[in-house]
């Protein structure tokens, strides 16, 4: 019988936009009603509603399994993660972490789960050894045991010695990253949560941590779910993987699987990434042409907004 780590059931998720800056309101507004009278067409405002970052998203993650994310940007892959370990909620639908419920039972899910994300934060004055030291303390552990492991995770992520004791702000983003991925090892999680966690890496260093999220999986039985921007990274890792787009799941298979989804190109068989753009680029483009078309229509109303308040500003000549 199959076991679920993770259970995503028609999970909606909506954030409202902020306002827009009432200033350039007032500008356009004074330069839509001038252009009205010259019949021209004025330029509508943006509807300020609810953005729809989730969209009826359904899934489930088998235990000890990579599950891959893949997305464009602002396809909801981190906003995905964050409901999943509690920094979020869901308006619609329900998640399920090893059986709980994020949004009842937070402290529970929160000792079975750890997350890296690319924005990983540190006490940049303090060395690699004080930053797991502490992390370690907030999750209940201590001692000298901890000191060693936090040696050994760094060296096997390939952190010189010299550097574990070294303050955090001399170290480069790489390897900041490193630390962060070391961090979420430490309190070993049953559902490890990595948002991007190569971005930023060298290819040594990228391939040193998929070779720990490798161990992770077959030496721990650690689940894992995996979002990249990287195609060979979820080719390579990844059991099965998940297309997003718009917040809608697209797709939802293995790697070979899913890239049976794209016909033979010069006879040769289409990569994950083929697969990707096949199922997302001509949206994409779409999408493209919208926010370029938008942003000429803004710059052409500023532009005339600023005629309009110039011509406004001089003085009426005497006859």
């Amino acid at each position: 019988m199959t076991t679920y780590a993770i259970i995503v059931n028609q999970v909606i998720k909506r954030f409202g936009r902020e306002k827009d800056n009432h200033w350039i309101k007032g500008v356009f507004r004074k330069w839509t009603s001038a252009n009205g009278k010259n019949g021209n067409k004025p330029v509508e405002e943006e509807n300020t509603g609810p953005v729809l970052a989730l969209d009826t998203v359904s899934f489930q993650v088998k235990e000890g399994e990579i599950f891959g994310v893949l997305g464009p940007n602002g396809s909801g892959k981190s906003t995905l993660i964050r409901l999943m370990s509690t920094l979020l909620l869901p308006d619609e639908g329900q998640i399920l972490v090893m059986g709980l419920d994020p949004v009842h039972r937070q402290i529970e899910v929160q000792q079975l789960i750890n997350r890296v994300s690319v924005e990983a934060s540190f006490f940049k004055k303090l060395s690699p050894m004080e930053n797991l030291i502490y992390g370690a303390r907030l999750y209940g552990m201590g001692g000298k045991e901890i000191r060693q492991r936090v040696v050994q995770i760094l060296t096997r992520l390939g952190l010189e010695k010299r550097n574990i004791f070294n303050p955090m702000e001399e170290m480069s983003r790489g390897m900041q990253q490193k630390v962060a991925i070391a961090r979420a090892l430490l309190s070993r999680p049953k559902i490890l949560l990595l948002d991007e966690p190569t971005t930023g890496l060298d290819p040594v260093s990228k391939r040193e941590v998929q070779a720990v999220v490798m161990e992770l999986k077959e030496q721990d039985g650690t689940t894992i779910l995996l979002t990249t921007h990287d195609m060979n990274e979820a080719e390579v890792l990844c059991d099965r993987v998940a297309i997003l787009h718009k917040g809608k799941l697209i797709a939802l298979d293995t790697p070979e699987a899913l890239k049976d989804l794209v016909p033979r190109m010069n006879g040769h068989k289409p990569s994950l990434e083929d697969v990707f753009i096949h199922l997302t680029g001509d949206k994409l483009k779409e999408e493209q042409k919208e926010d370029i078309e938008s942003a000429q229509a803004m710059v052409r109303a500023i532009t005339n907004a600023d005629k309009l308040v110039e011509k406004e500003s001089q003085p009426a000549l005497e006859q």
